[in-house]
């Protein structure tokens, strides 16, 4: 037996060896879900780049863009950053300045596209990563409307298929709209182009104004909200 031979039958020993030990080839662990994207108010002509992420008993969590900067972070305190206890899901909205007043170029470079960094650290000490992939893929605005008919209300909205005037011309691949009559809300497929209210709501609506927004949902995540309102006798 060759010396090369004894070596690969050795290596492949201790590989298979620390596999069914189960310490080691293990992924370190992630944040279950990490995910940054972009809300656009095509009613208000606003913008703004949310975050959400989830894990278990997590204390710090640093956000870092594609070129190394940290545009995020937080560290839980006391009796956040104790074992067994710590965080779990957070989300939030970041300001959404009118596009009337900050251009749309100037917010975009702010956020450039590709994978941004999650890297945190359980209560425990143990590391946590994931990725995602941050797009300026966003989808128009839904054309809708509203008909209130005695014992029903339906919402009616046009598919989406491209980008809202003016915005990056990327692919845009809604994968499904969310109707919000608050606190009604349900989120359709991509197919959906409406939605009747369940009669057991429609019959809890005062006389007079009641606001809506239907959002298109991209595939990237960034979402798209049209505002509107619908009158009941």
């Amino acid at each position: 037996m060759t010396r090369h031979v004894r070596r690969m039958q050795v290596f492949l020993t201790a590989a298979a060896a620390l596999a069914l030990s189960g310490t080691a080839w293990a992924a370190p662990p992630k944040f279950e879900q990490a995910r940054i994207f972009i809300e656009y108010n095509s009613t208000d002509n606003d913008l703004g780049f949310h975050v959400f992420l989830d894990a278990e008993d997590w204390k710090s969590v640093r956000i870092v863009n594609p070129v190394g900067t940290t545009v995020f972070e937080a560290t839980g305190k006391g009796p956040y950053a104790r074992p067994q206890l710590g965080l779990s899901e957070m989300f939030f909205e970041g300001s959404e300045p009118s596009l009337d007043e900050i251009p749309l170029e100037d917010l975009l470079a702010l956020f450039p596209e590709g994978k941004y960094k999650f890297v945190g650290v359980t209560a425990d000490g143990v590391q946590l990563t994931n990725t995602s992939t941050f797009s300026h893929a966003v989808p128009d605005g839904p054309v809708v409307s509203a008909e209130v008919n005695s014992g029903s209300i339906v919402i009616r909205w046009r598919p989406v298929t491209g980008p809202p005037p003016g915005f990056p011309n990327r692919k845009i691949q809604v994968t499904g709209y969310q109707v919000i009559v608050d606190p009604f809300q349900v989120t359709l497929p991509a197919s959906a182009t409406q939605v009747t209210l369940p009669r057991e709501f429609a019959d809890t609506l005062a006389a007079g104004q009641h606001g809506f927004e239907v959002l298109a949902i991209d595939a990237s995540g960034n979402q798209t909200i049209t505002a509107s309102s619908f009158e009941t006798p």
